[in-house]
């Protein structure tokens, strides 16, 4: 299938490691101009680098702990280059740990990092969408929005928040050609999933090696994924073969969330 996104632009956060990385090749692929945005500005150069097309694409440096920084360089680069048709939210999940124990610090650092910068990128972008006649936001979070993970408790609390305020957006911009969906990865091989096998693997007194196992058969496909399975799912999602998918979460999890 030939997804043709051809002269769309794509914002692509978190976008020099992981899934973000991925998403951005995945686009870059399918033709589309793609801007990087994340705080490194070393590791921006080094991915741009690397995206097909080369010569077409761009990076931008902000940091999500400040929504306000985000905002002004999201808005200085619409005004001297173009607006985005397409935009990836998607920024590194709060640390592990209870609920109980989380201090307040952690909550309002992590609703700032994911639900405020989604929030402000999405006021800032939706205008030029609106004119386009086309716009897709999609967002990265959780499959917690369906069912919490164990020892996520900060993660669990805002993926829900997010998952909320998506699917109210979405509603409000449908009529304008304008989608807004969340996809919620899996067990994927990201430095995030490492991090959750080391914080498991010591809570039950394991080798990480025997950890990570144990983990793969948490999912009928008894294997982690490859952030290229979850780019595949987010490039469908923006291109106009998805038009009519709207407000939803897909999870690309191998079939490890049980609800439906």
């Amino acid at each position: 299938m030939n997804l043709n996104l051809n002269n769309k632009n794509a914002l692509v956060c978190g976008s020099t490691a992981g899934i973000g990385k991925a998403t951005a090749i995945a686009l870059a692929s399918e033709g589309a101009n793609v801007t990087l945005v994340a705080r490194n500005e070393n590791k921006l150069k080094a991915i741009l680098a690397t995206l097909p097309q080369p010569g077409k694409h761009s990076y931008l440096v902000a940091d999500f702990s400040n929504p306000y920084d985000l905002l002004s360089q999201v808005t200085k680069f619409m005004n001297t280059n173009h607006g985005f048709h397409i935009v990836i939210n998607n920024t590194g999940g709060p640390k592990s740990g209870p609920v109980l124990t989380a201090s307040l610090d952690e909550f309002e650092n992590a609703f700032t990092n994911h639900l405020k910068c989604n929030h402000v990128i999405a006021q800032a972008t939706i205008p030029f969408m609106k004119s386009e006649g086309y716009g897709r936001i999609i967002n990265i979070i959780s499959t917690s929005v369906k069912e919490p993970i164990p020892g996520l408790g900060v993660s669990n609390t805002i993926r829900g928040a997010v998952g909320n305020w998506s699917k109210t957006l979405a509603s409000e911009v449908a009529e304008f050609g304008i989608t807004v969906n969340n996809v919620l990865p899996g067990f994927t091989e990201t430095e995030r999933l490492t991090e959750i096998v080391k914080v498991k693997a010591a809570s039950e007194g394991k080798n990480i090696e025997d950890m990570a196992e144990i983990m793969k058969h948490y999912t009928p496909a008894n294997r982690f994924a490859k952030p290229e399975e979850l780019a595949d799912a987010i490039t469908f999602l923006a291109s106009e073969r998805a038009a009519y998918i709207n407000g939803i979460n897909l999870p690309v999890d191998g079939g490890r969330t049980k609800s439906l």
